[in-house]
């Protein structure tokens, strides 16, 4: 990847900066503040897996994934690629997932449009643990 306009880097780094906020606290606002009205989102798992659509998507999103994380995640940024329009941060996150230890790496992709973030994508290396019966 080319690397980003100083403009498109700015703006990914205060959004990332409060969705780091989101992560540790449960308060969104920030955030989604700085989301377009036709923002879309893709997550890999769960209920809101694949593409979704709009602020109050993300909402309700944001919301569930405090609901997890109800202790609050920590997340450290390993690297940061970029483009004009991309900003991808590969990071570290720990917490407790509804109650049991949590420690995953993750890249976060934000897509920038203006002084906006338009798109968000995340990317997860999830550790499936064998059953009992295996």
């Amino acid at each position: 990847m080319a690397s980003a306009k100083p403009e498109t880097l700015e703006v990914a780094h205060l959004a990332f900066q409060y969705f780091s906020q989101g992560l540790a606290t449960g308060n969104w606002e920030p955030f989604l503040a700085t989301l377009t009205e036709d923002f879309t989102f893709w997550f890999p798992v769960g209920l809101y897996k694949g593409v979704n659509t709009g602020k109050d998507r993300a909402a309700a999103f944001f919301q569930y994934v405090s609901e997890a994380f109800s202790e609050g995640l920590t997340v450290t940024v390993e690297r940061v690629t970029s483009n004009d329009t991309t900003v991808v941060f590969e990071i570290h996150s720990q917490g407790s997932l509804r109650g049991k230890s949590y420690s995953n790496k993750a890249a976060v992709s934000l897509d920038v449009r203006g002084n906006q973030i338009c798109a968000y994508r995340e990317y997860l290396s999830i550790i499936v643990q064998p059953s009992s019966a295996e």
